[in-house]
């Protein structure tokens, strides 16, 4: 990969990537698991079980399965629902008008199944020698009603949606997953993105100084870069490196939001000690795929510790992110747009440390009011 203001993974060399299966023995009562495969954020988990009769899968959070759908009937398809199936907790069996095989299948054999975790880590395909079986998108919630995708699926029920009637806008998805894993399984890919990141900041910023590892080895891999003051800049800017490798989860279920973006940067303007501040991205570099959520401008996250602990100082117990700024005082905001990942603009969030009783104002009346409130205050951007 070459450094620049744009990169794009799919043309990039490829490494087979492990499947991260396991098969466990059925016992009394118990199901065999098919498949187990845990998300490469370590926030999501798929299982696919064969409990005798019938094989689903179940997306797994923290807290347990979030989202469900059923694969396959492996006896002769009932004609409706078996209520009784279901109240005693049972995966159900789908009924023969809405199955592609009334009479059943045979087992899936788990050696040839793989699960596909979507960019964003929030959703994933479950492939059968590496074709769509199922898919568990990341807006797949039991409690609201919506199931995964089931290749043999006829229609919508409540156990399951037809693969074949969302293949226009899953297929892409799945394409795309494929293509990014294959991307970034080769042991250039980290380096290329640190490289083109730090190639950008350096044409906007100036010569950076140290660089620190926010990512503790895990996925994703962050990196901080610290440009300090110039003769035109009384402060420090400290920006991640390599959020935007991935696109974060949530935003391509927010529509046209024009608070969100796909791909994003953080950065903070400070003249406190660079190595107190970016403590900071300790917490917020991992943020959307550890939580499974979204950052985006205008939004505030209360700091998860004691106030005391809060990096950024100064009494402050919570964040504000603006991808615009310049509405407080201060000098000039950097403009740190141009660089884009796979032809998606990257956008610049800056980290406004704000407290308690601020980031309730924002949450009860939207940013907008909290930034006049700040501004009000002669509040600048540059912390400290």
């Amino acid at each position: 990969m070459t450094c620049g203001k744009s990169v794009d993974f799919r043309t990039m060399p490829t490494l087979r990537r492990g499947t991260g299966q396991t098969r466990i023995s059925a016992g009394p009562g118990r199901p065999v698991i098919l498949l187990d495969s845990e998300s490469p954020y370590a926030s999501r988990r798929v299982v696919v079980e064969y409990d005798g009769s019938t094989t689903a899968a179940y997306l797994h959070d923290k807290t347990g399965p979030i989202a469900a759908t059923w694969i396959a009937n492996h006896q002769r398809a009932p004609e409706s629902t078996d209520a009784a199936r279901l109240s005693s907790g049972q995966a159900p069996e789908m009924p023969a008008e809405h199955t592609k095989h009334p009479e059943g299948t045979p087992l899936l054999e788990s050696a040839a199944l793989r699960a596909l975790w979507f960019e964003e880590g929030d959703g994933v395909a479950v492939l059968e020698r590496d074709e769509p079986l199922a898919v568990l998108p990341g807006w797949a919630n039991m409690s609201k009603g919506m199931p995964g995708y089931s290749r043999d699926v006829i229609g919508q029920t409540p156990f399951s949606w037809s693969l074949d009637d969302a293949v226009e806008g899953l297929g892409p998805r799945i394409a795309e997953a494929t293509e990014y894993w294959r991307w970034r399984s080769d042991e250039s890919a980290w380096p290329g993105i640190q490289q083109a990141v730090l190639g950008h900041l350096l044409s906007r910023l100036g010569p950076g100084a140290r660089y620190w590892d926010v990512g503790g080895g895990r996925q994703p891999l962050v990196g901080v870069s610290e440009r300090p003051p110039t003769t035109q800049r009384p402060y420090t800017v400290l920006s991640t490196v390599g959020m935007s490798c991935q696109r974060m989860p949530v935003v391509a279920q927010l529509g046209n939001d024009p608070s969100a973006a796909p791909r994003i940067e953080l950065a903070v303007a400070t003249t406190i000690a660079s190595t107190d501040a970016a403590r900071i991205f300790l917490w917020l570099a991992q943020y959307p795929w550890r939580e499974v959520s979204w950052l985006g401008s205008g939004r505030t996250l209360p700091w998860y510790h004691q106030p005391a602990t809060f990096p950024l100082g100064g009494g402050h117990e919570a964040v504000l992110l603006l991808a615009s700024p310049g509405d407080l005082i201060g000098p000039e905001v950097p403009d740190l747009a141009g660089f884009s990942v796979n032809s998606e603009a990257v956008r610049w969030l800056w980290i406004i440390p704000v407290s308690e009783r601020e980031r309730a104002l924002a949450a009860e009346r939207g940013p907008a009011s909290l930034v006049t409130q700040l501004a009000a205050q002669r509040r600048s951007w540059v912390t400290g």
